[in-house]
């Protein structure tokens, strides 16, 4: 299985977790046409990135017929999301120093990946609490 955070560098493949993710409430997951529709990108495209999504274990995928319907799996997120909480557990007085090796810039592109990834850490778990048998 490819690297979660290789899997999530490209930016394609962020955009169809976050419309998974807004779409996660609904019943029977989101069409690969949907996903096409909203994102504007080509069919052969997007198959290509859900391919990747798939290996990773992010989406899950159901078949009717001809039809594929996709729904987010953000357990492979929980890595994610390790990584981070260090950078989110900072306190106030450490992140004024940098330490030494970290530049001012450094720190703040720290600062703001963790803001974002608590973002999305919160935003993920929201959602997951909304799936049904939760």
């Amino acid at each position: 299985m490819a690297d979660i955070f290789d899997v999530i560098a490209d930016g394609t493949r962020r955009d169809i977790l976050h419309l998974l993710l807004e779409r996660s409430a609904s019943d029977g997951g989101t069409s690969v046409s949907h996903i096409v529709q909203e994102l504007g990108v080509s069919q052969p495209t997007v198959s290509k990135h859900l391919k990747v999504l798939r290996d990773a274990h992010l989406v899950s995928v159901r078949e009717e017929g001809q039809h594929r319907y996709y729904s987010l799996s953000a357990e492979p997120l929980d890595e994610v999301d390790d990584w981070l909480v260090p950078f989110l557990e900072v306190d106030e007085s450490d992140a004024a120093d940098p330490g030494p090796g970290l530049t001012d810039t450094a720190a703040q592109a720290a600062d703001a990946v963790g803001r974002a990834a608590a973002s999305v850490s919160h935003a993920v778990q929201t959602a997951l609490r909304k799936l049904p048998g939760r």
